[in-house]
């Protein structure tokens, strides 16, 4: 069994009808780039533009002469972002800016693309490439005083050096305060601000007299976006929105629901503030695709959040209505089987036809295994759920294995072959149950773990995971025990019962 709504897929139904034209201003009398790389000659290249990190869209091919030229024309005018032309190289990808000048030509080596570019008629490309090109050189002073320093290491040269090396440092960073300063508004400008770190000043001292890391990291994630412009939709055609989006939501922020959802919001509201639609749509989009089947186990609340706010509501506009009716049914299903939910007891009797009260069982832990008895990786993973079964019988775990299909002798045959009597054995002789669309049992085997309550505090983990998730818990349940002191006396008393 496979889910319908693959994370690969969704992002190609997604993409809402909007980002069909861009929205830039651009002229539409056409492009021409002329070029001329030495070293390259009868070949092809592609002249294509990002959208996002990892995906680039070809807008034109040309061919390469055996002198090295090419030329990339339309009678359309390109969006405007940033561009890469992929030559067949050990460094395929050289990049330009495309904005109101379409008409320009290049001149470059394969031994030294950005160190030999030479640009005409884009004034863009030429800070662009000037830009690169002088921290480029300031970067090679500094690699040949690093040699230096490993050989010259007497005190008095390694004085010398260090104060070459800090002059040095002064210097490109006066450079590129002035080069921003005087190429305020260009796109390159925009660029090399969205990719700098923010300033972070000096920390005020913590409690134990150190820098206090926790302002640090604070400050900084506060001034993460303050030079982003996502007014400018033709960072769409980047991948730096991409990657920002991606560093603030994995790496900036708590990998919990309430945490993420909270981030996710101010990030899109950031984007409809700007004005952008491409940028807008973007923002969602990206998002959503992450969390549909995220890595980390329990944030997929995320997933449900983003389509019920913003494409539920019609916020983020999607061509095919078929497909959002789909997505909409995929969040039905997923919403009251998320992390923090109280599973739903499902019906089910044991092999004599006797109803099994699930609401019953009062172990700490229940280990629900939804399984299909033909299923090739189910059969794998028996042999590990009936170790879990038979090493914590009696030790505050329950394993319930469910049946969702075949034939009630071919549910009997697995359990018998797994020797899975010390587990809770499930079927519903009833067949009302629809696994697929109540438990989200969109694969076998799935595996939710529950705590004392039934409530979820784990779903879809491998089984191989299972008991040292279980392990995990109990240790972080204690920790918290420990720091209460109403809580840490009753777990205690619990504790000396058992």
């Amino acid at each position: 069994m496979k889910n319908p709504l693959l994370t690969a897929l969704l992002g190609l139904f997604l993409l809402p009808v909007a980002w069909a034209q861009s929205t830039t201003d651009t002229p539409t009398n056409g492009f021409k780039i002329t070029g001329h790389i030495k070293g390259l000659k009868d070949t092809t290249c592609i002249l294509a533009h990002y959208f996002g990190a990892t995906q680039y869209i070809p807008k034109d091919t040309a061919r390469v002469d055996a002198a090295g030229n090419m030329t990339f024309e339309g009678k359309k005018s390109l969006p405007q972002g940033l561009y890469m032309v992929v030559v067949p190289t050990k460094n395929p990808y050289i990049q330009f800016l495309i904005t109101a000048d379409q008409e320009f030509s290049f001149d470059t080596d394969t031994a030294g693309v950005a160190k030999n570019m030479k640009i005409a008629g884009s004034k863009e490309n030429e800070l662009f490439y000037g830009y690169q090109q002088k921290m480029g050189q300031l970067s090679e002073e500094a690699q040949v005083l690093n040699l230096q320093k490993k050989i010259k290491n007497d005190a008095v040269s390694v004085a010398l050096l260090n104060k070459q090396m800090g002059d040095l440092q002064k210097q490109a960073a006066d450079y590129r305060t002035q080069f921003l300063k005087d190429n305020t508004g260009t796109f390159a400008v925009k660029l090399f601000n969205a990719t700098a770190e923010p300033d972070v000043p000096t920390a005020p001292k913590a409690a134990n007299g150190r820098p206090d890391s926790t302002w640090v990291f604070n400050y900084f994630k506060r001034h993460f976006w303050d030079n982003f412009d996502f007014a400018d939709e033709r960072f769409v055609r980047t991948p730096f929105l991409q990657q920002k989006i991606e560093r603030y939501i994995k790496e900036l922020t708590v990998q919990v629901p309430d945490s993420l959802i909270k981030e996710a919001d101010f990030l899109v509201n950031k984007a409809i503030a700007g004005k952008n639609t491409e940028v807008k749509y973007y923002t969602i989009y990206y998002i959503t695709k992450e969390y549909e089947q995220p890595k980390v186990m329990g944030t997929d609340g995320l997933f449900v959040h983003m389509f019920e706010k913003y494409y539920a509501t019609g916020i983020m506009t999607v061509s095919d209505s078929s497909t959002l009716k789909s997505i909409g049914e995929r969040v039905a299903t997923l919403k009251p089987n998320l992390v923090g939910k109280t599973l739903v007891p499902p019906v089910m009797s044991d092999t004599l036809r006797r109803p099994v009260n699930f609401s019953a069982l009062r172990s700490d832990y229940t280990v629900v295994f939804f399984y299909s008895p033909t299923c090739g990786h189910c059969r794998e993973s028996a042999p590990k759920v009936q170790k879990l079964a038979d090493t914590y019988k009696g030790k505050g775990v329950d394993v319930v294995a469910i049946a969702i299909d075949q034939s009630p002798e071919d549910w009997k045959k697995f359990i018998k072959e797994f020797k899975l009597g010390n587990a809770i054995n499930g079927y519903d002789f009833t067949y009302r149950t629809d696994y697929r669309h109540q438990y989200d049992v969109w694969t076998t085997p799935t595996i939710y773990i529950l705590d004392k309550n039934k409530k979820i505090i784990a779903r879809k983990l491998p089984v191989e995971q299972m008991e040292d998730f279980i392990q995990f818990h109990k240790r972080q349940q204690a920790a918290q025990a420990a720091k209460s002191p109403v809580a840490a006396p009753t777990n205690a008393k619990a504790s000396v019962k058992k």
